[in-house]
């Protein structure tokens, strides 16, 4: 087992104090970590890094998000590919703009309430048991309403994205490898999503419509070209 600890941090050179500078003052100071690749499985308390903005945590064994409530000057979370399967105790990260949580086992996108800062989430490549598919929670998208602007949601057995119209500022979507069919349901959400500027469906049934794309552009004031 590998925990991500103070004393972690401090063995992989993160602390280089000036001349009688404290280790407190120090780790105030660290404003990046990486740890990805490090076989670490649960992050500990890591409170004293009160300016902690971007923290690199991909290609691990987390399997909970926990201890990052202290961290409320962060910006950039990286956590893809790990055993994660629920989005939690992130709700103090009121700086938070970019979430990346792809290659876990979340089932279900909630627990994002208050977030009203975050611009991309990426929760592509979820691995879910064969014929389940990710699900939104109404509370999360309704909080991510006004902010998120992109959203990665590749490779998820998705055969509906009706409930994203709320998102009324997104511009781009990627839903690339998901099963959706209806080209009139993507109609009904681009009526909606009026500054989507890209979206890319390569992989899906409804790419094997007879001029799916010229239906979705006709519809869309801002689609244009960046359809795929």
């Amino acid at each position: 087992m590998v925990r991500l600890t103070l004393d972690l941090i401090a063995k992989n050179n993160y602390l280089k104090p000036r001349k009688e500078e404290t280790t407190s003052r120090c780790l105030k100071k660290i404003t990046h970590i990486h740890f990805s690749d490090k076989n670490i499985d649960a992050i500990e308390d890591l409170s004293p890094c009160k300016n902690l903005s971007v923290l690199y945590l991909y290609d691990n064994r987390i399997s909970e998000i926990t201890n990052l409530n202290y961290a409320t000057n962060l910006t950039h979370l990286y956590l893809q590919n790990n055993c994660i399967s629920r989005i939690e105790n992130l709700r103090s990260l009121k700086k938070l703009e970019k979430l990346y949580l792809g290659g876990n086992y979340i089932a279900v996108i909630e627990g994002l309430e208050g977030l009203e800062g975050l611009r991309e989430l990426h929760v592509e490549s979820q691995r879910l048991p064969l014929g389940e598919k990710l699900l939104f929670d109404p509370r999360t998208l309704h909080s991510l309403a006004k902010s998120l602007s992109i959203l990665n949601i590749s490779n998820n057995n998705i055969d509906d994205i009706r409930d994203l119209e709320i998102l009324e500022n997104l511009n781009q979507l990627i839903a690339v490898d998901n099963q959706l069919l209806h080209v009139k349901d993507l109609e009904f959400l681009l009526n909606k999503l009026m500054k989507l500027w890209k979206m890319d469906l390569n992989g899906n049934p409804v790419c094997l419509k007879p001029k799916y794309r010229d239906r979705l552009i006709l519809v869309s004031k801002s689609l244009g070209r960046h359809l795929y």
